[in-house]
């Protein structure tokens, strides 16, 4: 019962992250088949996992069982743009939005539609057929700077977005403002794992690549159409197997993933490479299934784009450039070169080591070139500072972290141009500084 109990966790890691982020909605008054969203840039109450403190987020959080759901972006002009993904509940990607998505900035009604529909679709439909019944949209309304008008301008053009059943009224949609909120989607590492888990699996049907843990999950207890009821004996066991499935798929994030993005740095891409075409293909590969990557990648962040490197390109560092853990109470330095390649803008954000969310009680969490605050210099490179205390004359340019608890950064560049993926622009490991 133990080691199915561990293979459990590795297994479910996306679903039971997932079902994290829908309690959250409902804590929030957000119901399925409408738009959670945030009206503001992200503060420290938002607790979901690796989210961009740099933009303003809409989650649709679709249903498809009583039908096909509608989903509309609208269009991109010179000053909004809205970019995301289409994702199923396991978080595979079914489409990105955006410019380098499938309606290329040009706005869309995508049609979600539930496994196995055999109705008719209507023209006009960019249809996604989800093997789930539910999943989510993310998406991100990019702003021109922090100003405040700037920032409300990015919010109304986002709730230019529309949710609603194929048939239904598109004025109808719901948005639910979660700015300032606690929203908690971290992953609890205790029996509410497996009971998140057994609402998934009561929630959605078996696919083909996953029969063989049905056994395994009825072992623990888990078995569609039966309640989920384990004695104190097997709570003993499940709680055992949680925390140790904890240590394993942290000693593999530990250990990153190799090779480095850039030779000679310990920047990584957030998922491993096998990983990552899975998802984006809905491990169509017979020969490959990266649950070992898929649960690394889950434990500390939701979502997966349809395309990596599309619209969106992220880079994660544990370490300074001597190989240290990345400590709360230590004075870093990091340096974004100048001409960084991308069409949109870069951020840079400090996360909790433990949890992977936002370091909780700071006033910032990440600075961007999207903010005019932030000081370039003459060379056109950004030195950005992240330490319990901003250097002198520095603290445009600083990111406050907990003195007690290590902690973790991630860039993202958005609009990623090839000299990224060409790796003609390299970015350093960041550096301790006195």
């Amino acid at each position: 019962m133990h080691r199915r109990a561990v293979e459990a966790v590795v297994w479910g890691m996306p679903a039971v992250n997932y079902e994290r982020m829908l309690r959250a909605a409902g804590d929030n008054g957000a119901k399925l088949n409408q738009v959670v969203y945030w009206s503001r840039p992200l503060n420290w109450q938002n607790q979901t996992l690796t989210p961009n403190p740099d933009t303003i987020y809409l989650n649709p959080f679709y249903d498809t069982s009583k039908g096909p759901v509608v989903v509309e972006i609208p269009p991109a002009d010179q000053d909004h743009v809205i970019v995301g993904s289409f994702d199923v509940s396991w978080q595979n990607a079914l489409a990105d939005v955006g410019p380098a998505g499938a309606d290329k900035g040009k706005g869309a009604k995508y049609l979600i539609t539930p496994p196995g529909y055999a109705g008719k679709v209507p023209e006009g439909y960019l249809v996604l057929p989800s093997e789930t019944y539910r999943g989510f949209v993310i998406l991100r309304s990019n702003f021109k700077s922090r100003s405040g008008d700037d920032i409300k301008a990015a919010v109304e053009h986002g709730k230019r977005v529309r949710v609603y059943p194929l048939g239904g009224d598109e004025n109808s949609t719901v948005f639910v403002d979660a700015y300032d909120k606690p929203f908690d989607a971290t992953i609890r590492y205790d029996i509410s794992f497996f009971e998140l888990l057994d609402r998934f699996v009561q929630a959605e049907p078996w696919l083909t690549r996953d029969k063989a843990m049905i056994d395994s999950l009825k072992t623990i207890g888990i078995e569609k159409g039966k309640p989920f009821q384990p004695d104190g004996r097997t709570k003993a066991v499940l709680e055992s197997a949680v925390l140790e499935a904890r240590e394993l798929i942290a000693l593999k994030y530990e250990n990153g993933f190799i090779p480095p993005f850039y030779a000679g740095t310990r920047w990584s891409l957030p998922v491993p490479a096998e990983t990552m075409e899975g998802l984006g293909s809905m491990f169509s590969d017979p020969n490959e299934y990266g649950l070992d990557g898929r649960a690394v990648a889950y434990h500390m962040a939701y979502f997966s784009p349809k395309v990596y490197g599309g619209g969106q390109f992220y880079l994660i560092n544990i370490s300074d450039r001597e190989g240290q853990p990345l400590d709360g109470s230590k004075p870093y330095r990091l340096i974004i070169p100048p001409n960084a390649p991308i069409s949109q803008y870069w951020s840079a954000t400090a996360y909790d080591r433990e949890t992977h969310a936002l370091i909780r009680g700071m006033s910032r969490a990440s600075l961007a070139s999207n903010d005019p605050a932030v000081q370039k210099n003459p060379d056109g490179s950004t030195d950005i500072y992240f330490g319990p205390s901003a250097p002198t004359g520095k603290e445009s340019n600083w990111v406050p972290t907990d003195p007690k608890r290590p902690f973790e950064l991630m860039v993202r560049l958005y609009g990623p141009k090839k000299e990224l993926l060409e790796k003609t622009w390299t970015l350093p490991d960041p550096e301790q500084i006195q």
